[in-house]
């Protein structure tokens, strides 16, 4: 027993040799599991409004840098920031950044020049945990979005944007009133995020609680998503993503796109929506595209065991969503499939498939469909615009031709 005491003793005179001197580290089996622990208010943070961007930007430079396991701690209290960049590549080969506590988001637009709040910048091995909020405050801001009448509107930042970020986790973690975007994945690869809550009102504008573009292999389970806008949405260039036990409402549902809005977009291909639940949304499972769009294609998308409650548009199609100009549509749609998709409908058109002249849609399949108008008296159908369709077991509404 003494020579273990001793050993234990030497790794921590070690590690306290190599840390910077407001670094924490954790005594006994904690010092293996823990690391150094960098705590936002050794570097000056405060709870309040003050704002605290210097400070966490210290501590999260003196974990990064750490040569050796190490994370930020964000403790119990209330954190202002305004914009936030925390950049990489790190020594720490898994930097944690751990929130206990409530981050806030600045309220003046002006502190914001990016596109994002805070922002992760290529980093590998993130992990983002601890049950604390990250909120956005966008409630004060939305009236200054007027993204539905002005095309060429700025979007307000999302509240977590990741840039460049691989092997990823995001998990345990509240999102709350976003400015734009709660969360935006770009340009990245091998991210999960999981048992995350973010929560947005109804009426709240372009609050997408996921949006994910230009990047591989992105799974998103065991969520609760509440917001103004898209539940989860999918851009251009994003592969291989999984969205797997998420429970979406209110809001606009999952979607595909909107695509084709601008020059040159990037494939989306493999996408996999199962096993989660619409509730009460403007939209189930929809794909939109832009007319008048570059060539592109959404390819290899399955919609499967979804369940529809009070949805508006339960599985939705449309290649007309928005304009670049007058002709069609050329983003192809190929290769889809919604599989074992049950539940209500607000609509009396539960289904409704505009593709377009250009390039129709091909090989979408359609499997054990049984979906009801909520009255429960009305007998729902579907429309189909340059589809090419199949059905194969149960089909309720029968599929149009």
């Amino acid at each position: 027993m003494a020579s273990r005491a001793r050993t234990i003793l030497l790794v921590l005179v070690v590690c306290s040799a190599l840390a910077p001197s407001n670094a924490v580290i954790p005594a006994g089996g904690g010092a293996a599991s823990l690391g150094a622990i960098f705590n936002v208010l050794s570097f000056g943070a405060k709870t309040g409004h003050s704002y605290s961007t210097l400070a966490f930007v210290k501590a999260w430079r003196a974990a990064c840098d750490f040569n050796g396991k190490a994370r930020v701690f964000v403790p119990a209290g209330d954190f202002t920031l305004a914009e936030t960049i925390f950049q990489g590549p790190c020594k720490n080969p898994n930097p944690i950044f751990h929130v206990v506590g409530n981050l806030k988001a600045v309220t003046d637009v002006s502190e914001y020049a990016g596109q994002g709040w805070i922002t992760f910048d290529t980093v590998d091995g993130l992990i983002i945990t601890g049950g604390g909020t990250i909120d956005g405050q966008g409630q004060v801001l939305w009236q200054y979005n007027d993204c539905k009448t002005n095309p060429s509107c700025v979007h307000l930042p999302a509240s977590v944007k990741f840039n460049n970020v691989r092997n990823a986790k995001i998990k345990s973690i509240n999102f709350l009133n976003s400015m734009g975007f709660h969360m935006h994945i770009t340009n990245s690869y091998l991210v999960r995020v999981h048992s995350t809550k973010i929560t947005a009102p109804v009426d709240s504008p372009n609050t997408d609680g996921i949006h994910i573009s230009k990047s591989q292999t992105v799974k998103i389970a065991r969520s609760i998503i509440r917001t103004g806008d898209d539940c989860v949405s999918i851009g251009q260039g994003a592969t291989n993503i999984t969205i797997n036990q998420v429970t979406c409402g209110p809001g606009h549902g999952i979607s595909v796109g909107s695509l084709g809005k601008y020059d040159n977009e990037m494939d989306v291909r493999g996408l996999i929506v199962k096993n989660c639940t619409l509730l009460a949304t403007t939209n189930g499972v929809r794909i939109k595209t832009y007319a008048g769009s570059d060539p592109s294609a959404a390819a290899g998308l399955l919609f499967k065991d979804i369940r529809m409650e009070g949805v508006k548009n339960p599985i939705i199609i449309d290649q007309n969503y928005g304009r670049k100009g007058s002709s069609p549509s050329q983003v192809k749609i190929i290769d889809v499939v919604y599989d074992n998709i049950y539940g209500t409908s607000v609509s009396p058109v539960a289904i409704s498939l505009t593709c377009s002249s250009s390039v129709p849609c091909k090989n979408v399949r359609f499997s054990n469909i049984n979906l009801k108008h909520v009255a429960g008296n009305l007998d729902l159908k579907s429309e189909c615009v340059n589809a090419n369709v199949q059905s194969f077991g149960l089909q309720v509404p029968a599929l149009c031709k």
